[in-house]
């Protein structure tokens, strides 16, 4: 493993880079499997082919995954309120929930309805794009 800010070798229990400082996974600078440098804004090592910015790809930590079920329901019985975006990450959209709900009492139909798209697959990821599980 390197660090994705300066490219030094890291130990994989590490929780921060030793010669920068920098955080575990902070960084664009570098590859985190192979230590090369990377182009600004890719989302693949030309190197080794490695997902750098592509969270969705599979560069990412499991345990940060939410459950798709905890957000289908809270969609579903709390929606209105956004309840399920917040829990998402998608915290400007559930604003938009709360305001459209207190103004216009049509958050709850837009919550179930998202809370139904979770639960069937249709939404699958959060909003840094990590893949909800199951």
């Amino acid at each position: 493993m390197y660090c994705k800010n300066c490219g030094s070798e890291m130990d994989a229990n590490a929780a921060i880079c030793v010669k920068c400082g920098f955080a575990k996974g902070a960084g664009d600078k570098f590859c985190a499997n192979c230590g090369k440098e990377t182009a600004p804004g890719a989302n693949v090592c030309v190197n080794c082919g490695f997902a750098i910015n592509n969270s969705s790809v599979g560069n990412y930590d499991p345990s940060q995954q939410k459950s798709k079920l905890t957000a289908g329901l809270l969609g579903i019985f709390l929606g209105g309120l956004g309840i399920h975006n917040f829990y998402l990450g998608y915290t400007g959209k559930a604003i938009a929930q709360i305001l459209l709900s207190l103004c216009f009492g049509a958050g709850a139909i837009w919550g179930l309805i998202e809370g139904i798209m979770i639960l069937t697959g249709s939404i699958n990821k959060d909003a840094k794009g990590i893949p909800l599980k199951d």
